[in-house]
């Protein structure tokens, strides 16, 4: 039996053994100079101490057994000294639990216990840890000190670490999985096992993100992006195409985060302009997703008149040579780089590789294309467009759907307005 005397100045551990007599305890100490209880603990000769003893100044060892063997009820209890107490946490030696790393647990709000360190089977709960966890710091469990493991989320791990009955279902059910199919009538294990597992976690509470510090962590991003992109439009005249596109990039990615990588001046193949030759043609930007994928980006500098024709065509809206021209752009480049193929691949890969992340190939999967480009809106906020043109703005958009997104600079403003109110109402706050 283990149970932990805790003061002011320490914790003790007492064990007294259960059955089968203490004399292997002792013959451990005396001959090993070392004994291990429950496969978890590990004792020194050294950390006995006497009852009553500050655990922290107790003598290392002492000459008189009967005085640190108590005897209770003719039955020998072992006292240990287990861990000392200073700056609100109880600090464990890792080598009294099997580990290279110390444990620190918070003072107050956790009783200790043999479950807080044995799970059942005598697994250490800190030994899996420990296993886990890649700093050389100590394991810290509670308080507020950086990189400590919240009490809740500990408690959550006790109450949810396997038991025996969970233990004995999971390898029934591996079996079953391994040589159902050798067997007839072999009994559903993995049926059983996950029926445990609902029964189990029936009543179990699931600690929730903190979904409100991540959403406005979100907030500010979003917030800072917005008005970045409206300093940077109050100014674009001023900016060359080529400082303008590096500028707008950065945004481009972190709106849309699965994107890992940006290839700049993208030479591709061109085989059907000049028929029997190769040429090549570059592109001023591509972008990869986490796949590999890649896509074409257009960013064009932010003009009010390059969208629409001022004049109609039997009573339409019709795009701009600047809007049709950048169209058609895009479309060969989606159209050479489909028709590339493997090889294209291959070589995009071997040309681009290093600024990739590892491992990570370029795959031409019907690539499409993102075309930033033109204002809806004036500099004094006015729409630029009516909304007849809006109406038919937006048709040329549906139009090209299936291959490209035309966005404007202000659809970029709309939905990055949208996205702030969006999370500031997840989190009961006012539009930012």
């Amino acid at each position: 039996m283990i149970w932990f005397d805790v003061d002011s100045k320490g914790v003790t551990l007492e064990y007294e053994p259960d059955f089968g007599g203490d004399a292997w305890v002792t013959r451990e100490l005396d001959e090993k100079g070392e004994v291990t209880l429950s496969r978890v603990f590990t004792f020194q000769r050294g950390d006995l101490t006497v009852k009553g003893e500050d655990v922290a100044t107790a003598p290392d060892g002492a000459d008189d057994d009967d005085d640190i063997f108590a005897d209770e009820d003719e039955g020998t209890v072992y006292r240990f000294r287990f861990a000392t107490t200073k700056g609100g946490y109880h600090h464990i030696p890792g080598r009294v639990l099997g580990i290279d790393k110390d444990v620190l647990i918070v003072a107050e709000g956790l009783k200790l216990e043999r479950k807080v360190f044995i799970a059942e089977r005598n697994i250490g709960i800190f030994g899996r840890i420990a296993k886990l966890v890649k700093s050389s710091g100590p394991i810290i469990v509670g308080g507020d000190k950086k990189g400590s493991i919240p009490l809740d989320a500990f408690r959550e791990l006790l109450e949810r670490f396997p038991n025996s009955i969970e233990v004995d279902r999971y390898a029934a059910a591996r079996v079953a999985t391994i040589l159902g199919e050798f067997f007839e009538g072999m009994t559903s294990a993995r049926e059983n096992y996950e029926r445990y597992l609902d029964r189990r976690n029936a009543g179990a509470s699931v600690r929730a993100l903190r979904q409100d510090e991540l959403l406005r962590a979100e907030i500010d991003k979003f917030v800072f992006l917005r008005d970045t992109l409206s300093v940077w439009l109050a100014k674009a005249t001023s900016y060359s195409e080529k400082e303008w596109q590096k500028m707008v990039i950065g945004v481009i990615l972190l709106l849309f985060p699965k994107y890992v990588a940006v290839l700049e001046n993208v030479r591709i193949a061109d085989f059907y302009s000049t028929p029997g030759k190769r040429k090549n043609r570059f592109i001023d930007l591509c972008v990869v997703d986490a796949n590999g994928n890649i896509d074409v980006i257009e960013i064009k500098k932010p003009f009010d008149d390059v969208l629409l024709s001022r004049g109609l065509y039997r009573g339409n809206s019709v795009p701009t040579k600047e809007l049709s021209g950048t169209i058609m752009q895009a479309e060969k480049y989606l159209f050479h780089l489909s028709k590339w193929g493997i090889d294209g691949e291959r070589d995009l890969t071997s040309r681009y590789g290093a600024t990739l992340p590892d491992g990570l190939q370029i795959r031409v999967t019907n690539p499409k294309a993102l075309l930033l480009v033109g204002r809806d809106r004036r500099a004094d906020g006015k729409a630029a467009l009516t909304d007849s043109q809006s109406f038919d703005l937006e048709v040329i958009k549906r139009k090209y759907a299936n291959m490209m997104d035309i966005v404007t600079y202000d659809d970029l403003l709309r939905r990055l307005d949208r996205i702030i109110a969006s999370l500031a109402a997840r989190v009961g706050r006012k539009k930012t």
